[in-house]
């Protein structure tokens, strides 16, 4: 009975989470479009709103993360999960009926509110979980992951193509029947003897600074991370508004293109890096997979024809080596007893990069776009990208000259890190 009811509880996260992914690729080949209607379908004016729109969806996640996890530790996780699904689904029906910007903001600011509960699924994991099961389990959120985001881009390009309201409506509807799933079938897994009160300086969510700074060589990677993490957020932010604008693809087109891109993310993340990384160690993953994205960057921009952005995709997956290299460095610079809370400070701050960089982003296509603009330049955000990966290159390069100076002996556990 105890299996049976830890399955329901794994198969409930695992909707819980794909979903959550879905919902974000679904929107991302219809947002835009939709956003024109409420300015005369003027893309160049849209891409102002929607950088801003990504932006408010981040922020509430990065705000309220830790404080929904926090109030979990206290009322227990089905509760806050429920919450949040319920929250999700009248997001994407506010989204579908929302009849100005000003619905459309509030609808993507409950999104992201409720998109926070992120956290708490994983801790549910962590909860029903044996310890051999556990790192299973945690590979299970990756595949929830990188499913949702092939399937949640082709299916809203599909769905947009017969209404930009319809992948809103079956999103909702999903979603709803995860709820009730979850209302009627899924266990807690907190149990009542583990709860602790809930505090506000339990919710804060910039208490990464002072973690952070704890380790010199973590502290040394962050400007890295940051530059490669806003260059990122400019890609996502902008490549329907390039391809829309530039190849006048429409949502079916947009949505199998990013279908494959996330196909080759997952090709890379979950084959290639396996056979790359012992070849080329750390460091040098971390400065390929940084080059290998600044001239993808660069080519994205230039692309001229739909048909290249395909290939063009194909090598800058590759860039993909520099993530995973960063954190594995990390990991064996932090001691043992603060792993999970230095790569969630990394979390944390990547997902500050996720504020800023839809905007910024979004500001500069709109600024050489449209007949107003200077000078038409539409991958203008693809170049800044560009230069933000060289730049972390560069200062990865320069931290790596010094690290021997800068890491705490192979032994040293987080005193000797912090000191």
């Amino acid at each position: 009975m105890a299996t049976t009811r830890r399955a329901a509880g794994m198969l409930f996260i695992f909707t819980t989470i794909f979903l959550d992914i879905v919902g974000i690729g679904l929107i991302i080949p219809i947002m835009p479009q939709l956003v024109a209607q409420f300015v005369g379908g003027d893309l160049s004016e849209a891409s102002r709103y929607y950088g801003a729109l990504g932006s408010v969806y981040t922020l509430m996640q990065f705000l309220f993360a830790p404080m929904l996890g926090a109030w979990s530790d206290q009322v227990g996780r089905k509760p806050v999960l429920l919450i949040s699904l319920f929250g999700t689904a009248l997001s994407y029906l506010m989204m579908a009926l929302s009849p100005s910007l000003v619905w459309l903001f509030v609808a993507r600011t409950l999104a992201g509110l409720a998109g926070a509960s992120l956290t708490v699924a994983t801790t549910y994991i962590a909860d029903v979980s044996s310890p051999e099961d556990r790192a299973k389990n945690f590979g299970m959120v990756g595949a929830a992951f990188g499913i949702g985001f092939i399937v949640g881009p082709a299916v809203g390009g599909l769905l947009g193509s017969l209404g930009l309201h319809v992948p809103f409506y079956a999103a909702a509807a999903i979603t709803l029947l995860n709820f009730l799933y979850g209302l009627f079938i899924v266990p807690e897994s907190h149990a009542v003897e583990n709860r602790r009160k809930f505090t506000l300086d339990k919710a804060n969510p910039f208490s990464w600074v002072t973690l952070l700074r704890k380790y010199p060589v973590v502290m040394g990677l962050t400007s890295t991370f940051v530059l490669m993490g806003l260059a990122q957020n400019a890609l996502h932010s902008t490549w329907v508004l390039f391809t829309t604008y530039r190849f006048h693809w429409g949502t079916a087109e947009n949505g199998a293109a990013l279908a494959v891109v996330g196909l080759t993310a997952a090709i890379v993340q979950g084959g290639l890096i396996r056979v790359l990384m012992p070849k080329l160690g750390e460091q040098r993953a971390i400065i390929v997979g940084l080059l290998i994205g600044a001239l993808g960057f660069l080519f994205y921009g230039l692309a001229t024809q739909g048909w290249m952005m395909y290939v063009i995709l194909t090598f800058a997956s590759l860039g993909g080596l520099a993530g995973p290299a960063i954190q594995g460095l990390v990991s064996r610079t932090v001691g043992p007893y603060e792993q999970g809370a230095v790569q969630g400070a990394l979390t944390s701050l990547m997902s500050l990069t996720g504020v800023v960089g839809p905007m910024f982003s979004s500001l500069l296509f709109a600024e050489f776009t449209g007949p107003k603009a200077r000078m038409e330049l539409p991958g203008i955000a693809f170049f800044v990208g560009s230069a933000l990966m060289l730049v972390a290159m560069l200062l990865a390069i320069r931290l790596f000259g010094r690290l021997d100076k800068l890491a705490p002996a192979p032994e040293a556990g987080p005193v000797a890190a912090a000191s």
